[in-house]
Order: structure tokens, then C-alpha cells, then sequence
């Protein structure tokens, strides 16, 4: 196990890049304070691999979705947020930086987790939001799987519809179909 000298004051961006990488935690930075958590359990992993995989097939060309992607929501006071999955232009993507500005960002999916609900249906929420970010869907795993979408409007996210089954979506005027029960499973949903 790594040890890691932990910041004693509010991080400022340069203080950010500079920290070590940790692969086996989590790191965020919510107004400058860190905020650190285990990795998500295997389960949540598969799903978000799954849901990443799914929407990124079904794209317009000029959109990709990507995982646990660095998401800097403000630098002063600094708040990165690290979505399960996002969706960037791929012509910023093909540029390969280190981590996006949310205004860079249609779209931030968060599955929710046993530490996670309240954090993501609340804090990110409003977070994402303020930050601008279009669209903001979540996605809970307890049974029937299901999926709450919200579209920005005036500046505050309304709900664009909830679902069970099968979620028939539309992102950048491109139909997108997602299988909510086929993300828990080992194999996932094609598109048709």
C-alpha cells in the first residue's frame, strides 16, 4: 500500500496536476478540498464499461463517450469531478489533453453506488448544472435497472424522462438505444 502526503490546504489547480496518480482510489477536488474514495466495486465497473461501449457505438462521428475522464467544473475555487462515463468532441478527444473543461462536455452519465446516491443526485446535480453541461443522466442499478435524463433548460436541469428496459434516446439529433438490463450482464447489448 502507497503512502501519500495529503495537501493541508485548498488545492489549487497547479497543486492538482502535481499530486502523485493513485489508481487505487478515486480522486476528486470539490472547492479545493480533496476528496478521495475507493475504487468502485467490480460490478459498477462493468456497467460503466458497458454503458461507455454502447453509447460510444451509437455516436454521431463527431462525439465520443469515455470513462473516468478528469472534468475540471472550476478552477477558483477548484472543483475536477471525475463522471463514470462523458461525452467530449471527438476532434478534442483525437487531441489527447490531459482532462477536459465542462464546457467541453455535452453529456456526464453517473451510476449510482452505495457511496455515491446522494453525491450524484444532488452535489453533481447542481455542480454540473451550474458548469453548463447539456445533458446529465443517471443511472441506478437496483432492480428493475433504470435511468433518470435531464436536459438543461434556463440554466436548471428538468427531468427528459425516465426509464426501465430499454431506454430509447436521442443525443445530437442521433437515436441512441440502450438496453438498461443487458448493462448488469456478462454480455452485453448489441445494436441493431
Amino acid at each position: 500500500m502507497s503512502v501519500m502526503e495529503w495537501p493541508h490546504d485548498l488545492l489549487s489547480f497547479d497543486d492538482w496536476i502535481n499530486l502523485p496518480e493513485t489508481p487505487e482510489y478515486q480522486v476528486e477536488v470539490v472547492e479545493g478540498v480533496l476528496h478521495v474514495a475507493p475504487r468502485p466495486m467490480l460490478f459498477h465497473q462493468r456497467v460503466v464499461y458497458r454503458l461507455t461501449s454502447l453509447m460510444d457505438e451509437q455516436l454521431p462521428d463527431d462525439w465520443t463517450a469515455l470513462n473516468e475522464v478528469e472534468m475540471v467544473l472550476c478552477e477558483a475555487p477548484l472543483t475536477v469531478r471525475v463522471p463514470d462515463v462523458l461525452v467530449a468532441p471527438d476532434s478534442l478527444v483525437e487531441a489527447n489533453p490531459p482532462r477536459l473543461d465542462a464546457g467541453d462536455v455535452r453529456l456526464a452519465v453517473e451510476v449510482l453506488s452505495e457511496g455515491t446516491r446522494r453525491t450524484d443526485q444532488v452535489t453533481k446535480f447542481s455542480e454540473y448544472a451550474e458548469a453548463g453541461i447539456e445533458h446529465y443522466w443517471i443511472v441506478d442499478l437496483d432492480s428493475p435497472v433504470s435511468m433518470i435524463t435531464y436536459r438543461l433548460v434556463d440554466g436548471d436541469y428538468e427531468n427528459f424522462g425516465e426509464f426501465s428496459g430499454v431506454a430509447e434516446l436521442e443525443f445530437a439529433g442521433s437515436p441512441i438505444t440502450i438496453d438498461l438490463n443487458a448493462l448488469t450482464t456478462r454480455r452485453a447489448q448489441r445494436p441493431e
